[in-house]
């Protein structure tokens, strides 16, 4: 360490100071509360991921590797370092579409900073309010590191912003469950800095492995080990965000440094991150909803159907138009809503009704109409459904506040009722009512490692 420290930027201190003092820190109710249903919400996906191709991939490719037994690769019997965990079970977490989003900073948090902040909490036998605060933590970091470098910014260089808050968020909740100063957590920016990487290459991927590995299994992995070599002594730059280089002017042309700290403590990216109510693609939720919506205000079903127009932003479009795998394709699950009334995990996932003749003339009748009007409205994510039946009839409705998001929040019951679809078939009715009753009471758990026994199978 020098004798005598560089000059720091406002946030950098600010920032620092906050991360290391963030488990001590008591936490709105309202705050916590929300952080369960994420907590939640991570661990179904994680569980239901385990048996998806990236899962298995990300399963298979932790149990040639080894290492100290620390933190458990869920979803199996198989315990590990809080390094390979951490890959593992971010991988598993995003290995379709269901897990959470945050639109303001464009990433997938949850996938990434629960299974980081999970290992590294098994590793060190935290409590579980440790473990909250962590992943509350890990949220406001990652999310503000977005919001900095600006996602559109990242974008027009092909760049994916998903990894990069990511690795920020995860390093944040590993190095508070590790106890770091605030010297420290600085030098923890800085590796986490080194290691954010990310090209949207990943959309050539069919399978969504390598997306798995970019949005999740990768930055949870980079950020664990960013802590985890910090807190073993190694050393780094004191102020990464500021000086001649630094990280946010290397990647974008107008960082808004600024977002890094504005009302840190008052304003908790976590409360402003949403969460899915169909285990599909983020801007599929819109218009599921709106089709949802004129189905039981009109009556409306699949043999009613002339055309079904939906209006949508272009990148929106872009995503989700006619794609190869059905819980991304919006024409495909607007088939199934109309057909079953609803959109389940498994038929979102059955490839098998792609090929129904049913599903595949009724998936014709759906035309997707990019909106730049959509694009520029807040909040984010909005669609217009138009319905035209057989008989002449035609209604229209827009989704301005999509269910689960945070304009349009899921109740505790909600976000239990989608978890339990998505863990009882792997883990049985019996662990996973367990597993819901003591992310509920998280603040009594005493030892995360006793979770380990209700996420094995």
């Amino acid at each position: 360490m020098p004798k005598s420290l560089p000059s720091l930027s406002v946030q950098t201190k600010r920032l620092s100071a906050y991360m290391a003092g963030a488990l001590g820190r008591r936490l709105p109710a309202k705050v916590a509360e929300k952080a369960k249903h994420h907590i939640l919400d991570t661990l179904a996906a994680v569980v239901s991921g385990s048996r998806l191709v990236p899962g298995e991939r990300a399963i298979s490719f932790i149990r040639t590797q080894g290492g100290k037994k620390e933190s458990l690769v869920i979803g199996t019997r198989y315990v590990t370092t809080a390094i390979n965990a951490a890959l593992a079970n971010g991988m598993m977490g995003h290995a379709d579409e269901t897990d959470d989003s945050h639109f303001g900073a464009n990433m997938h948090p949850g996938c990434v900073i629960v299974p980081a902040a999970l290992a590294v909490a098994e590793r060190e036998a935290r409590p579980g309010r440790d473990f909250l605060g962590a992943v509350i933590l890990g949220y406001d970091i990652g999310c503000r590191v977005n919001q900095t470098l600006g996602a559109a910014a990242l974008r027009r260089r092909e760049l994916d912003s998903h990894s990069f808050g990511g690795t920020f968020g995860a390093a944040a909740a590993a190095a508070a469950l590790l106890g770091l100063s605030a010297g420290q957590m600085r030098h923890v920016l800085s590796y986490a800095a080194q290691q954010t990487s990310g090209m949207r290459t990943w959309r050539r991927d069919p399978e969504h492995v390598e997306k798995a590995f970019v949005f999740a299994g990768m930055p949870g992995r980079n950020g664990v080990t960013a802590a985890l070599m910090i807190a073993d002594g190694c050393t780094g730059v004191e102020d990464v965000l500021t000086g001649d280089p630094n990280y946010p002017d290397i990647y974008v042309d107008r960082p808004s440094r600024a977002a890094l700290t504005d009302r840190l403590g008052k304003r908790y990216e976590i409360v402003h991150t949403n969460i899915k109510k169909w285990s599909v693609g983020s801007p599929i939720q819109a218009p599921l909803d709106g089709v949802e919506a004129l189905m039981k205000e009109d009556g409306v079903g699949a043999g009613d159907i002339e055309k079904v127009i939906i209006h949508m932003p272009a990148d929106a479009v872009k995503t989700v138009d006619n794609r190869d795998m059905p819980d991304i394709n919006l024409q495909h699950l607007t088939a199934l809503m109309l057909i079953d009334g609803t959109v389940s995990f498994h038929s979102s996932h059955d490839y098998g009704r792609m090929s129904d003749p049913d599903v595949m003339a009724l998936r014709r009748k759906v035309a997707l109409e990019p909106s730049a009007m959509l694009a520029r409205a807040r909040p984010g994510r909005q669609a217009i459904v138009e319905i035209r039946t057989t008989d002449g009839r035609k209604m229209r409705r827009r989704i301005r506040a999509v269910r689960g998001t945070a304009d349009n929040p899921m109740t505790r019951k909600e976000v239990e009722a989608k978890a339990l679809g998505l863990i009882v078939p792997i883990l049985g009715k019996r662990r996973a009512d367990k597993l819901v009753a003591a992310i509920w009471d998280l603040e009594k758990v005493a030892n995360v490692r006793a979770l380990r026994s209700l996420l094995t199978a």
